[in-house]
């Protein structure tokens, strides 16, 4: 159980935003950061690469600890910090081997700390009645707020102020989550063993839903790694591109306003099958796309491809996983979004160079797949979900 508080709901919302921020400002400027510190292409791609495939493998660990321990709020302050400790190696003078350091031990704390803030808004929504999408749409305002300011900072004699404010959204990601209520835990069984057996990990079936709930976002892998590229090589202006982008989170953050009440007409299963059914949709038209309009307006189904694929799958985590394994379910569901991303970020690569429309189709396929796969699982899932009341 989770303290009665009034302002609960608002100290959630401000944790998503700090984090995203951070997010916001590393995930598409450091590159930029990298290559002012004369990095080549190729090393940037090593880096970046290789500290992916390190978070993969360190989100469901690292958040286990924080379930087997009950300190999420803790936890999320110490992994914050030392996020925080390790951009500001990346200021020590020296090569190669300092940065690969800095930014995937970076990259590896800092997987954590979303799965753990999940698992501590689905208690506030299970336990306190508050709406998850609406305290989650803040991460996305925090992610477009840290885009726009980032931009403002990626010339070469400025982007230190990145650094400065990544480091800076880590710490204030810690405080924030210290000053929320601390949880209680609620298990059923003292007996450890006991309380593990209440977790879905060792049974045969969660391993394929939660491979379904990751595929659909993995479907996104196309337009993440060429989407801009893609609409360079149309001459597409660079600010139509950021407004383009940002179409598609606000599209995104609409959805998150009214996910609550859709939420008492729909279950998650149905969140996940309109969402595989507008990515149907986007990837495949993507390329065909050669106005503005026509670009804005595949934009706007972000807010269903994303939006509503990743409320379906939290939903489904938060009724299946325990409380007390909840940060455990959210990094396992962050483990498969990231592998598949992976897959399809390299098939894309492989693709894009022969034919720049392929990837997109290829999306458009894995999209179909996962409709039917959500289909023939939605009788699985939603007993699951019922015996789990």
């Amino acid at each position: 159980m989770i303290k009665t508080t009034s302002s609960i709901g608002t100290r959630v919302s401000a944790l998503f935003a700090v984090h995203f921020f951070g997010f916001g400002l590393f995930l598409p400027f450091f590159p930029v950061v990298l290559e002012g510190r004369g990095l080549s292409a190729a090393e940037i791609g090593f880096i970046l690469g290789a500290g992916t495939i390190a978070r993969i493998a360190a989100s469901p660990i690292l958040s286990n600890v924080a379930d087997r321990t009950g300190q999420r709020r803790l936890l999320i302050l110490v992994y914050s910090l030392i996020g925080a400790a390790f951009i500001a190696f990346f200021s020590v003078p020296g090569g190669l081997a300092v940065v690969s350091v800095s930014v995937i031990g970076y990259m590896i704390i800092k997987a954590p700390v979303l799965p753990l803030s999940d698992a501590y808004a689905l208690d506030v929504a299970r336990n306190e009645g508050a709406d998850y999408a609406r305290m989650r749409l803040w991460g996305s305002a925090g992610f477009v707020a840290a885009n726009l300011v980032g931009g403002a900072f990626a010339a070469a004699t400025s982007s230190w102020l990145i650094l400065v404010l990544i480091a800076l959204a880590a710490v204030l990601t810690g405080v924030v989550a210290m000053s929320l209520p601390r949880q209680q835990r609620d298990d059923r069984h003292t007996d450890t063993s006991a309380a593990e057996s209440e977790a879905p990990f060792k049974h045969v079936w969660f391993w394929p839903v939660l491979g379904v709930l990751g595929l659909f976002q993995a479907t996104h892998a196309a337009f993440y790694g060429f989407g801009t590229i893609y609409w360079q090589a149309m001459d597409v202006p660079d600010f139509a591109i950021g407004v383009l982008w940002a179409t598609g989170v606000v599209a995104e953050i609409a959805l998150f306003t009214i996910a609550g009440k859709l939420a008492l007409r729909f279950d998650p299963p149905v969140f996940l099958v309109v969402a595989g059914l507008a990515a149907i949709v986007r990837w495949g038209l993507f390329p065909f796309a050669d106005t503005l309009g026509s670009m804005a307006a595949l934009q706007l189904l972000h807010g269903l491809t994303f939006g509503a694929s990743h409320l379906g799958a939290v939903a489904i985590l938060a009724k299946v996983v325990p409380s007390r394994w909840a940060g455990t379910g959210q990094g396992l569901l962050a483990t498969s979004i990231g592998i598949q991303m992976a897959i399809g970020l390299s098939v894309s690569g492989e693709l894009f160079d022969a034919n720049p429309d392929a990837p997109f189709y290829v999306m458009a396929a894995a999209s179909v797949v996962g409709v039917v796969a959500m289909l023939v699982l939605t009788p699985l899932v939603r007993r699951r979900m019922a015996e789990a009341v």
